[in-house]
């Protein structure tokens, strides 16, 4: 026997269905603006004592690595980490710069490809 639905109920079910479409559409645009929001900052400045400090193009590494995790095991997703965590006696002075950014510009250079800098004064501004 087949199912006979009245105008108002068939109605009500229409609408429903239209809300419940409307809100997956609106959490996906929440979840990408989101996303987008949580790039962090085009640039930084890293506190570094007696060299100087860097000037840090944190969007540029974003777009050319595309993978946050490459650094951010190191230290969070958060502003001022890598002066807090050194601060609090986790995190080594230059161990940031030695063990990631030179070691990587290092190695992007022996392969051939465009590479950031290698000398500390490269990127230590005074």
């Amino acid at each position: 026997m087949a199912h006979r639905w009245s105008h108002a109920r068939l109605s009500l079910f229409l609408a429903k269905r239209e809300l419940v479409i409307a809100a997956i559409v609106l959490m996906t645009a929440f979840t990408v603006a989101a996303v987008e929001l949580n790039k962090g900052a085009a640039s930084l400045e890293i506190p570094a004592q007696s060299k100087g400090n860097v000037l840090f193009p944190h969007r540029l590494h974003q777009e050319m690595l595309g993978d946050c995790t490459i650094c951010h095991f190191l230290f969070p997703q958060i502003p001022g980490s890598i002066k807090d965590l050194k601060a609090e006696g986790k995190l080594q002075k230059k161990r940031v710069m030695n063990k990631l950014c030179v070691k990587c510009h290092m190695a992007e250079k022996k392969a051939g490809n465009k590479s950031g800098p290698t000398a500390c004064s490269k990127c230590h501004i005074k």
